[in-house]
């Protein structure tokens, strides 16, 4: 068994400037019904930056450290855990304090490295799925056979997305930022992908016999997307809103949204419940995580950063230029 040290790396951020810098601190506990989990790599979010900026903070339970997700080995259990123990490879959604050499998570959200993975290709696999498996799935109720539009499909959700909606019987549609993405993304299972730069995705679809005709829209953009997702939706649609990156105030017609008797609905991962989250996981493993052990899904790594490159691989995100995740190595 290997011994806990008394000291651990995280990434602090300045409180005037924002800036990132290397601190030394004392390694965290696991407390009951938690793993202590050595980190290798940590998975980069939208949330990690509004977080730096004092745009997202983090609950008042949770670590005032940025990041939501790692992977790494199971170094120490806490009481009232079953099923791990010291050495076991570990993905898990932490409650904050990704950006650190050593963390806890609550094991409710600790999965297994799936078979054959790396680190930095488990890293990237905790939020996205938590986040596509909790709005696809459960509030929006996607079956096989219907369609679904995700937007922003380079994103380490969309490209995630993309191929668990693909391979579990979904017919996917998807909008990117340019024309190598686009057909990047229909190479990994979308049937069209759309450059929202270059093209409206509304007059597409509709060109394309689809207006009124999308079952599911996962939505990161809000803004002038909002009207455009109620129009071409399906009667009797799902719209699943989890960020809001053109605007959050829109002018909306909402007459379709009561002829074709839609449902609109939003969610952050974060403001769930521990108890909610341990479910997310359940079902996640018995519907998805065959499919990434038999490699019909696998996440998208765009770049790989050393811890103290935090910064950089921040600006890089803000940048808009990567295409899947972005990951954090220890």
């Amino acid at each position: 068994m290997k011994e806990i040290p008394a000291e651990r790396r995280y990434v602090a951020v300045d409180p005037d400037d924002h800036s990132i810098s290397i601190a030394r601190g004392p390694v965290p506990e696991a407390a009951p019904g938690e793993l202590l989990i050595e980190v290798s790599a940590a998975g980069l979010n939208r949330a990690d930056l509004l977080q730096r900026k004092g745009l997202y903070p983090p609950p008042e339970d949770a670590s005032p450290i940025m990041g939501l997700e790692v992977a790494g080995e199971v170094l120490a259990v806490g009481a009232g855990v079953s099923g791990w123990q010291p050495g076991d490879p570990v993905c898990a959604l932490t409650h904050g304090g990704g950006y650190a050499d050593y963390t806890v998570a609550p094991a409710g959200q600790c999965l297994p490295v799936p078979a054959g993975y790396s680190m930095e290709q488990a890293a990237a696999l905790p939020e996205a799925l938590l986040t596509i498996w909790h709005n696809l799935f459960q509030r929006c109720r996607l079956q096989a056979g219907e369609r679904v539009l995700i937007h922003g499909g380079a994103s380490g959700i969309g490209t995630l997305g993309i191929a668990i909606c693909a391979a579990l019987g979904a017919t996917v549609y998807t909008t990117a930022g340019s024309e190598e993405k686009c057909r990047d993304l229909e190479s990994m299972g979308a049937a069209r992908a759309i450059n929202y730069r270059t093209e409206d995705f509304e007059q597409v679809l509709t060109e394309l016999g689809l207006k009124n005709r999308i079952d599911v829209i996962l939505d990161i953009a809000g803004g002038d997307f909002i009207q455009k997702n109620i129009n071409v939706a399906a009667p009797e649609g799902r719209i699943v809103y989890i960020a809001l990156i053109r605007g959050a105030r829109a002018e909306v017609n909402f007459g379709p949204l009561l002829m074709k008797r839609l449902t609109l609905s939003g969610s952050t991962l974060r403001a769930q419940t521990f108890a909610q989250k341990a479910v997310m996981v359940e079902e996640i493993m018995e519907r998805v995580f065959p499919l990434l052990e038999d490699g019909r899904v696998r996440p998208v790594i765009d770049r790989v950063f050393d811890l103290a490159e935090a910064e950089q691989a921040q600006d890089y995100m803000a940048s808009g230029q990567h295409m899947g995740k972005i990951i954090l190595r220890m």
